[in-house]
């Protein structure tokens, strides 16, 4: 039996990876290492949380003797490392939290991966999971490759890139069998809702401001997360030690467009007069360093892994709407934060 440490995984993308590879892989035992902050929600897991092969463990990757004793503990065979602190407005407030989660965190696993796998690091397998941030932002032509340059802009697509630094520097220098993926902008069911497309359909629903930063002329490209933690699963299986693959959605949309056909997918479900959820659109103050495009070639991971992303963004957009209009309870919970305290009770002991 494998026995695979994913990290993050009460959180929005991890939540899905640990439910892909609970249900597929019932040989694997998934061991779920997740702190719990505000975007870690064990609620994400409820479906597969009783599952034979399924374990979640409290832990903080930024300490080194915890992590050091649960590698020691578990003998884990590989770790897919998607823990993250990934909020850009939240990096400009405190950039030191990003250093400490995505760089030290991301060492910490790296240092106990080196000192318990050693001498059979060909049988080991260490991926981590990047963003196409640290590639900086695109004019109106061109896409991500795997071997555009690193250009971040702000303090979390620094620490993103100082992170995918570290892992290859550990492949290098250690011989550390190690994958790395850089992926656009994610979307589905429960995503945290302080992220564009979360915070628009609850604000939708309950008739708030719906904010757009500048003119909402900024472009990215958008993965369904069920696509993504499908790339994953490929990746981690048959990838080549020391490869990194973009992973992307082939579906680039203008922030104020999409804004626009959420609103218009929300009053039809909600059944409100077309354009009624549009009023709600209010532009703010851009934020400071706002890279204007991301877009992501998937080309490597189509042509040597057979991948291709299986949804077209309305098709997923609305997808998307339908589970939060049928998961009331879920984004009542988050918004509230009751879903904090319930689980801050049950495992602060453990």
């Amino acid at each position: 039996m494998k026995k695979i440490l994913i990290t993050g995984g009460a959180g929005f993308i991890g939540s899905h990876v640990v439910r892909r590879f609970v249900n597929k892989y019932p040989d694997y035992e998934i061991v779920n290492l997740d702190k719990l902050t505000y975007a870690g929600n064990l609620a994400n897991l409820t479906d597969i949380e009783a599952s034979p092969n399924y374990r979640f463990v409290k832990a903080d990757i930024t300490d080194a003797v915890e992590i050091n004793e649960l590698f020691e503990k578990e003998n884990f065979d590989a770790v897919i490392h998607l823990a993250a602190e990934s909020h850009v407005d939240r990096s400009i407030t405190d950039p030191t939290a990003f250093v400490m989660t995505n760089v030290i965190g991301t060492v910490n696993l790296l240092n106990s991966a080196r000192e318990f796998w050693k001498g059979d690091y060909d049988k080991k397998r260490f991926y981590h999971v990047s963003t196409d941030e640290v590639y900086g932002a695109l004019g109106d032509t061109g896409m991500f490759t795997e071997t555009t340059g690193y250009d971040p802009h702000s303090p979390y697509s620094a620490s993103k890139a100082s992170s995918d630094h570290f892992v290859r520097a550990y492949h290098d220098t250690y011989g550390i069998d190690v994958v790395i993926s850089n992926c656009s902008n994610n979307y589905g069911s429960h995503h945290f809702p302080e992220k564009l497309i979360p915070l628009a359909i609850n604000n939708i629903k309950n008739g708030l401001p719906v904010p757009v930063y500048g003119k909402g002329e900024n472009i990215r490209d958008w993965l369904w997360v069920e696509d993504h933690a499908r790339a994953i699963d490929v990746i981690f299986h048959e990838a080549k030690t020391g490869e990194t693959y973009n992973i992307g959605g082939h579906n680039e949309w203008k922030n104020i467009d999409l804004i626009h056909l959420l609103c218009k997918i929300m009053d039809k479900k909600l059944g409100r007069a077309e354009g009624e959820s549009a009023s709600l659109i209010t532009f703010v103050t851009d934020r400071a360093g706002h890279d204007l495009r991301y877009a992501i070639d998937s080309t490597k991971l189509q042509e040597k892994l057979n991948w291709v992303p299986s949804l077209q963004f309305e098709e997923g957009l609305e997808k998307t709407v339908e589970w939060y209009l049928e998961n009331e309870e879920w984004l009542t919970n988050v918004t509230s934060g009751n879903y904090q305290k319930y689980y801050e009770t049950q495992y602060s002991a453990r």
